[in-house]
C-alpha cells in the first residue's frame, strides 16, 4: 500500500492573523465522504468534517508562521515554512506528498507533487485543507477576544470592505501583515 499525504494551507489572502497549514494522511479502509476544499464547506459542514478526519485519519498535524515571518520571508514562503512545520510533526512517514497549488516545501527524500486545485481533486488535500481552516478561524475567533473593535469573528482577517473601514478607524496593530498593501497604506 502507497501511503500518501495531502498537504494544505488556509490564510493567505487575509490582512490579519497567521497562515495555517495542515499534513493528512488518510486511511484508505475509514472512507470519509464528503471532503472537498474548505472554501466550498459550509460552516457547519467544516466542523464535521475536522472532527471525523481527526477521528479516523491515520495520521494528521498543523502548523502555521507567524505574522512577523509572513512579513519578514514574504506569504509564499511562510506557507511553505508552514507546510514544511505541518509535515515534520507527522509520526508516519508517506511514500508521496501530494501539495496543493503550484508550489512545494522543502521536504527531502520523499516524491513531492504540486496539484493545481488539489484540495477539490485529492481527497488528503481536501482533509488537509479543512483542518488548516478550522484551525485558523480557531485562532482568529480567539483574536476577536482580544480586539473585538475589528470583528475578526465575522472576516476572519480578509481584506472585505467592513475589514477596511475599521482598520481605517481603529489602526494597524500587531496582528497585521504590514507587508501587504492595504495595510502597508494604513501605516
Amino acid at each position: 500500500m502507497i501511503v500518501t499525504c495531502g498537504i494544505d494551507e488556509a490564510g493567505r489572502g487575509p490582512l490579519a492573523g497567521p497562515v495555517y497549514a495542515a499534513a493528512v494522511i488518510l486511511n484508505p479502509n475509514n472512507t470519509i465522504l464528503g471532503l472537498n476544499d474548505s472554501k466550498k464547506l459550509s460552516h457547519k459542514k467544516l466542523l464535521l468534517l475536522n472532527d471525523e478526519i481527526r477521528d479516523k485519519a491515520l495520521d494528521y498535524n498543523f502548523s502555521f508562521s507567524s505574522v512577523s515571518e509572513i512579513d519578514d520571508i514574504n506569504i509564499l514562503n511562510a506557507s511553505l515554512l508552514a507546510m514544511l512545520r505541518a509535515f515534520n510533526g507527522l509520526k508516519i512517514r508517506p511514500d508521496i506528498i501530494l501539495v496543493d497549488g503550484l508550489y512545494t516545501p522543502d521536504i527531502k527524500d520523499i516524491e513531492v507533487n504540486a496539484i493545481v486545485r488539489g484540495d477539490s481533486l485529492i481527497q488528503e488535500i481536501s482533509a488537509a485543507s479543512i483542518i488548516a481552516k478550522v484551525e485558523r478561524d480557531r485562532y482568529m475567533c480567539e483574536l476577536d477576544i482580544k480586539y473585538p473593535q475589528y470583528n475578526l469573528k465575522k472576516h476572519k482577517g480578509y481584506p472585505t470592505k467592513e475589514h477596511i473601514k475599521l482598520l481605517r478607524e481603529h489602526g494597524v496593530i500587531d496582528i497585521y501583515r504590514k507587508s501587504f498593501r492595504p495595510v502597508k497604506e494604513l501605516i
